[in-house]
């Protein structure tokens, strides 16, 4: 039985699932946060391995992911909503990894919840940056063509967090019970092997909801779309 079942009491077991990953990354970077102000330079990089240097390893990497994607020199604002995305499902993902544990993103309640905050988001920020005229990105190049374009448009962004969703839904509920079957079948060699499968597919998952929510707000942003 999955474990989170065990725990649910009544609730839904996506739900405790998704509390206690979110229970862990904030724990995680309070402690972080903590060793980050009690240091003596601030600017100079922890020498072992901690809590702080892998928050900080972490930040790193997804503020260049943004800035490369994004390709605005206003990126740093939009960070803290990609990594906090990038961390969560990445989070999410690996908790399928644990015996007993099904990954809350299996469920898709949670990842059509992740794509609707997705298409939400790039919504306000196509309406932030480019006011009322980030409408009329959904008449078309041509004002002619627009009563066949608009309805096509905005289908087009309905179904974006359905994609996102059914793709991260899929892809971790195959992942979690393929490991699940062969791990129950066989021995100890061939369990690693897809456990390591297992890992690049959550990390890949991540990677590819979090850039195409960043291509989106990309799109929403830019006046030629």
């Amino acid at each position: 039985m999955n474990v989170f079942e065990e725990w649910s009491g009544g609730l839904p077991p996506v739900l405790v699932g998704t509390w206690t990953v979110m229970a862990v990354l904030i724990v995680f970077a309070l402690i972080a946060r903590r060793a980050l102000l009690a240091a003596e330079n601030p600017l100079l990089p922890d020498e072992t391995l901690s809590a702080r240097s892998i928050a900080e390893v972490a930040v790193e990497a997804l503020d260049k992911l943004t800035a490369e994607v994004l390709e605005s020199h206003d990126y740093k604002g939009f960070v803290p909503y990609f990594g906090s995305l990038f961390l969560l499902i990445l989070a999410c993902n690996f908790v399928g990894l644990i015996p007993g544990f099904e990954p809350p993103t299996a469920y898709s309640d949670l990842t059509f919840a992740l794509g609707t905050v997705t298409l939400v988001y790039y919504i306000y920020h196509g309406f932030k940056a480019r006011g009322v005229h980030y409408l009329r990105s959904f008449l078309g190049p041509l004002l002619v063509m627009s009563p066949l374009m608009l309805p096509i448009e905005v289908a087009d962004n309905l179904f974006r967090p359905f994609s996102l969703g059914v793709r991260l839904h899929a892809n971790m509920f195959a992942d979690h019970q393929v490991l699940s079957i062969f791990t129950k079948l066989t021995k100890l060699v061939i369990p690693l092997a897809f456990y390591a499968l297992g890992s690049l597919v959550c990390v890949i998952q991540a990677t590819v909801f979090t850039v195409l929510s960043m291509g989106y707000v990309k799109m929403a942003r830019s006046e030629h779309h």
